[in-house]
């Protein structure tokens, strides 16, 4: 498949999309490996990954149920919600975090730091597709109280979650936008 067609095929699947099966830790270290080819200023590989998987999905469950519970004030609290996240990270084969290590010496702008993070997402996100996986990035609201739950280190932030599986439904073809429409030229 000529680069184009693999951009224009990128989509996300949803975890209730997912099949049952697992993932083999060497399917996901082939997605990471495509993630760690992104750029970054100075060279500085800001993307780390967290992975949860098998048992540890039962874990991570637990970890959004505290941070959730702990930081959801009353008048907002949603059992639906809370059980939807949960449902999320159960039906998946895996569950990567997302989080980005900033350079502590600070030699570039933290956004640049989150943009590379960001294309090493798109980078694995694009491999999915080429291994007959899906994928889907969420940032929940409280993903930036998991610090404790997620053994973030000093620098360190989680941008969201990127859910795995395997798939079997046809996927949409996508549609965007005439790119004319979001030119201006000088």
């Amino acid at each position: 498949m000529k680069l184009f067609e693999i951009l224009k095929s990128r989509r996300s699947i949803f975890p209730n999309q997912f099949t049952s099966q697992n993932l083999s830790k060497d399917q996901i270290l082939q997605l990471l490996e495509a993630a760690n080819w992104a750029p970054s200023h100075r060279k500085t590989n800001p993307w780390r990954f967290k992975i949860f998987k098998g048992e540890s999905l039962a874990l991570l469950a637990d970890k959004i149920t505290a941070a959730y519970t702990r930081t959801t004030p009353e008048k907002n609290f949603s059992a639906f919600k809370l059980k939807k996240s949960v449902e999320k990270v159960m039906s998946s084969g895996a569950v990567v975090a997302i989080c980005m290590q900033r350079d502590l010496k600070e030699r570039v702008p933290e956004w640049e730091e989150i943009a590379a993070t960001a294309m090493a997402v798109q980078n694995m996100w694009l491999m999915t597709g080429q291994m007959g996986l899906g994928g889907y990035w969420s940032s929940p609201g409280y993903i930036s109280d998991m610090q404790e739950e997620l053994q973030l280190a000093e620098g360190e932030r989680c941008l969201g979650f990127f859910y795995l599986g395997p798939y079997q439904d046809e996927v949409p073809q996508g549609d965007r936008e005439p790119i004319e429409d979001k030119i201006t030229w000088f």
